[in-house]
């Protein structure tokens, strides 16, 4: 039977409700400026009623429990574009910081410098002579290479800077990893038993997924969805099992967290390699399959595959750059190279060879095409005193027996280049062939003049029969080896004048014989910017001229910048659209909370009235009672 004390708690348990109303809406409009809080709504119900004749009675209400307005479809959503924006957003940025590397306008530049490198040449060719002019031209040679090393050394700073950035974030992801597991164990204690729900926990945790999401496209895979409609019609969110995974790879699996390990102790160059670490310890490379998020955008730039011996990414937008400048500086050295080799010597010594004297020099790693070169020499006056053809094909090697399909075979061969009867002034009488290996164990090629032709003057040099009128259609003997160079290296960190020529400048020759006023391979110097030839980029040829093969390089950056910003604007578009649905869904509306505060004031006043009226009711009892 209903009494007038249970009348009392009536009141009071409206009290309750509005009280708690009042706490809740409180709490919402003092976060509502707190990243990723979550708007929350009281779920009141009528309490279970007296069972009384003739009816049942009104017992007063009670909260069952305080709920989030939150769409888990939305979330994601969210968490998607989110990921997708983080991506955009540091490539964007890293790209444009790279295109300034690359200022080429007018008078700014390496294309500039390549365009005054040849017009020295020019004025070289119409002074061969004089030594200021050469001076000159070993300074604006030194300016070019220096630019080409400096402009490189800028794009490797970049890598190098992402690559300690990928240490940083991934350090992060760890951090929030195992944050993340913690929360959930408290998560799983506060609502167990599935009576209340730990709202501002679950706003914690989604704070942290999304953020996951931004560093490494991480994604949430969790139990069932459970819909929420007493709240809001789209509220709802996901109970049960909970994992995060990057790319199938579960870092987060309930309370357990697992890590993500970076290591650069074997790599010469200071390069992390990504793994996950597997719940029996062992560690599965991950780097190659990591594509979302921060660190995604930083393995695409940098380079997510590293080679094995080298230590050096093999992909990457950063590091095709890098390899692209040193395909550019090897092809204008061995180009050039090729060309100066027609001035003449009296000793030519290659490069250092990583080759096999006995095996084939065209299918070796050095860029020799098949055809011929001829050597030369020249008397005290200029005149020809000896040429012989060397021909180079598929089975030609470098060493072998006078006579032998070899290098050493064919420039020692016992033929009479003069067909003058003479057995003593033929190329095999002047030159001397050499494999020498030195202490260090490398090898190289030397071809010296004899030394009492030495002593009485005479030179020789080297010269590429064409195929026809084109550069790139001889052989390319000299230039791949370093024979008689103008310019040292093989890369664009190693490119600078010949160490001789930078030290004596006065040596550089502008003719192909010892005659002066010849300025024939100064002129071939100027032709050399209007040919085309082969430059390499790892598994990818370019057949071009010097000037298009850096504008290759430009322009690509260029294009890409471009693109990453076209893709940035319209992602960050999607991104301000997904969050504006989403807050819309979560985010505290103040003037609604401010609605809600005077309904549940109202409330408040209209279940303390109940009180008041109970409270005179028992005093006209007791009055009755006295």
């Amino acid at each position: 039977m209903a009494s007038i004390f249970n009348a009392l708690h009536i009141g009071y348990s409206g009290l309750n409700v509005a009280q708690n109303g009042i706490s809740t809406t409180g709490h919402n409009i003092s976060n509502a400026e707190t990243e990723g809080y979550t708007r929350q709504r009281v779920v009141s119900a009528a309490a279970t009623p007296l069972l009384t004749g003739p009816g049942n009675v009104g017992n007063g209400s009670q909260v069952q429990d305080i709920k989030r307005v939150f769409d888990n479809f939305v979330f994601d959503r969210y968490n998607s574009v989110s990921e997708d924006k983080a991506y955009s957003d540091f490539e964007r940025k890293t790209l444009e910081t790279l295109s300034t590397y690359f200022p080429e306008i007018d008078g700014v530049g390496i294309k500039a410098d390549l365009t005054e490198y040849y017009n020295m040449w020019q004025t070289f060719a119409d002074n061969p002579d004089n030594d200021a002019i050469k001076l000159a031209l070993a300074t604006q040679t030194n300016t070019l290479s220096e630019h080409i090393a400096y402009t490189q050394d800028q794009v490797k700073s970049l890598q190098s800077q992402l690559n300690e950035q990928l240490s940083v974030n991934v350090n992060e992801v760890n951090s929030l990893a195992a944050q993340l597991a913690d929360l959930n164990n408290s998560i799983e204690i506060a609502e167990a038993g599935r009576t209340y729900t730990a709202n501002d926990l679950r706003d914690k945790r989604n704070v942290i997924e999304r953020t996951l999401s931004k560093l490494i496209g991480a994604e949430v895979n969790a139990g069932q969805l459970e819909s929420n409609m007493q709240i809001d019609d789209s509220s709802n969110t996901k109970t049960g099992s909970y994992s995060v995974n990057v790319n199938g790879f579960n870092i987060v699996d309930g309370s357990t967290f697992h890590p993500l390990h970076l290591s650069n102790e074997d790599n010469e160059n200071g390069f992390y390699d990504l793994s996950f670490e597997r719940q029996d310890g062992v560690l599965i490379p991950i780097s190659d399959k990591l594509s979302g998020g921060v660190i995604g955008s930083i393995l695409n730039l940098r380079g997510s595959s590293l080679d094995s011996t080298s230590g050096m990414p093999t992909d990457g937008v950063i590091q095709n750059v890098i390899s692209q400048l040193d395909a550019f500086a090897k092809g204008l050295i061995e180009s050039t190279n090729n060309v100066y080799a027609r001035t003449t010597t009296t000793k030519m010594e290659s490069n250092t060879l990583d080759l096999n004297p006995t095996n084939s020099i065209v299918n070796s790693s050095l860029n020799v095409n098949e055809g011929e070169f001829d050597l030369i020499v020249y008397d005290v006056d200029g005149n020809i005193t000896a040429r012989r053809t060397i021909t180079v094909n598929a089975a030609t090697v470098m060493t072998g027996v006078a006579g032998s399909n070899s290098i050493q075979g064919q420039i020692e061969a016992q033929i009479d280049d003069n067909n003058d009867g003479n057995a003593n002034n033929d190329i095999d009488d002047f030159l001397q062939f050499n494999w020498a290996t030195y202490a260090s164990g490398d090898n190289a090629l030397e071809i010296d003049m004899d030394p009492l032709s030495k002593s009485r003057g005479f030179t020789f040099s080297m010269q590429d029969v064409l195929k026809d009128s084109t550069y790139e259609s001889g052989t390319n003997f000299a230039g791949a080896l370093g024979l008689n160079r103008y310019l040292d290296g093989d890369s664009a960190q190693s490119m600078k004048l010949n160490y001789t020529l930078s030290n004596n400048p006065t040596l550089i020759s502008a003719g192909s014989t010892p005659s002066a006023g010849d300025n024939v391979v100064a002129l071939s110097m100027v032709q050399h910017q209007y040919e085309k030839f082969d430059f390499y980029v790892g598994g990818q040829s370019y057949n071009t001229t010097t000037y298009a093969m850096f504008d290759i390089i430009a322009t690509e950056v260029g294009s890409q910048t471009n693109a990453a910003i076209l893709r940035n604007e319209t992602i960050t578009t999607q991104f301000n659209a997904t969050q504006l649905e989403y807050d819309s869904v979560s985010k505290v509306s103040i003037d609604e909370e401010m609605t809600n505060l005077i309904k549940y004031q109202t409330s408040y006043g209209a279940a303390a009235k109940v009180i008041t009226t109970i409270d005179q009711m028992m005093d006209t009892l007791l009055g009755i009672k006295q």
